[in-house]
């Protein structure tokens, strides 16, 4: 899985196409992100101690890695992530234009 927390990526598919957001949450071991703003969902939260209030909360859900892409500023779109070696270190980086990600 190339897409890791706190990148950059925008939705392909879905209600949400087109919405860029920021990952929150990775996991590789399920394929699937949790995205600012992209895949809400309505809980019913009910409190679980004395003085706490229950009620709708609104939160982001997770959705699979293969509906988003990595955005790329230099690019201004969603693009595939490539690996390079630079100063001993294996980085990410765009197929498009091959700017460091």
């Amino acid at each position: 899985m190339n897409i890791k927390k706190n990148d950059t990526v925008i939705v392909l598919s879905g209600k949400y196409k087109g919405v860029k957001g920021k990952v929150l949450v990775a996991m590789p071991t399920e394929n699937k992100v949790v995205v600012e703003k992209v895949n809400i969902a309505t809980c019913h939260t009910k409190p679980r101690r004395q003085g706490e209030t229950g009620g709708i909360v609104k939160r982001e859900t997770p959705i699979r890695v293969c509906k988003v892409a990595l955005f790329c500023e230099k690019c201004g779109k969603g693009v595939r992530v490539g690996h390079k070696i630079v100063d001993g270190k294996k980085v990410r980086v765009c197929r498009k234009c091959g700017a460091e990600i």
